[in-house]
């Protein structure tokens, strides 16, 4: 087990959510191995990228990802940007209700994503799969910009937008992506129909998750396996599905020792998690604020 201080606080907050509903939970080891797909040769594309389109981009093809980043890890400070409880309300009887879980969501216009470039591939979710977008991520100020190169590269392929739900950078701001009833994409062998993407920015084979970055993670599955009904032990990685590495060794421990899981369920069986969309000129500054460095 890793003993990156991210990850402790992060396995600290999972036993404190745990605690707090009351549930245990066991370890268990579980081989999430694959064999790395080959590495693109430009440093601005994910691992990962649409199968299923309208436009020209067959499901279950693969392809090759863009290649990983060469530049330094990112620290793994800031303050979540995507997360603030709401105050305690009485329920009916006089019983007390905990506080609503707010997971906040930069739109798209916020980060300055283009339009769609065709139709989607409607789906119904039925998992939820993690990715990672394998270039190092060294400030959470390069993420907007990442977001952008991501989309026009994931265009450039045929497909019709960003190939993921939800971007997540470390300082835990959550990007949206494509509509979460379009089917998403990628390079590699596995059809993504049915499942919700959530993709971290960041090479997690060489980099760590921040805790800020997967309590962000552990809010949007936990609002997914809510409002989709869908069981957290669906939660797998990319390299689950197809012969690769993502979402990175450091991301794939938490899915396979069943940390993530668990904390997902702690949170999504409160039943009180709600997703919030910041659009217009509040998004627009907060976006000005995370590139220049002061978010």
């Amino acid at each position: 087990m890793s003993h990156d201080p991210g990850r402790r606080k992060f396995l600290g907050g999972v036993l404190g959510l745990l605690g707090a509903a009351g549930l245990g939970w066991g370890l268990s080891a579980r081989n999430g191995g694959g064999e790395p797909v080959a590495a693109p040769s430009t440093t601005t594309g994910p691992t990962t990228s649409p199968t299923t389109s309208s436009t020209g981009a067959p499901a279950g093809t693969t392809g090759a990802p863009p290649p990983a980043s060469t530049t330094e890890p990112p620290t793994t400070t800031g303050p979540p940007a995507t997360t603030e409880p709401i105050t305690t309300t009485e329920a009916p009887g006089g019983t007390t209700q905990p506080p609503a879980r707010q997971v906040e969501v930069l739109c798209r216009d916020a980060w300055g994503a283009q339009p769609p470039t065709g139709a989607f591939v409607e789906h119904r979710i039925e998992r939820m799969t993690i990715h990672h977008t394998a270039a190092v991520l060294a400030a959470s100020r390069d993420a907007p910009s990442k977001a952008r190169d991501h989309q026009r590269y994931h265009q450039s392929l045929g497909w019709p937008d960003l190939a993921y739900h939800y971007l997540v950078d470390l300082d835990g701001n959550i990007y949206e992506g494509r509509p979460v009833t379009a089917v998403g994409d990628t390079a590699t062998d596995y059809d993504p129909t049915g499942h919700f993407l959530v993709c971290l920015e960041g090479n997690y084979q060489e980099q760590q998750p921040t805790s800020v970055q997967l309590d962000s993670v552990v809010g949007l599955l936990a609002w997914a396996s809510d409002h989709f009904d869908v069981s957290p032990q669906t939660i797998g990685g990319h390299r689950d599905w197809a012969a690769t590495r993502c979402p990175g060794a450091n991301v794939a421990v938490l899915i396979g020792d069943g940390s993530l899981a668990a904390a997902v369920t702690a949170l999504a069986r409160s039943g009180n998690v709600e997703l919030s969309t910041l659009c217009g000129p509040e998004a627009a500054t907060r976006v000005a604020a995370i590139e220049s460095g002061a978010m």
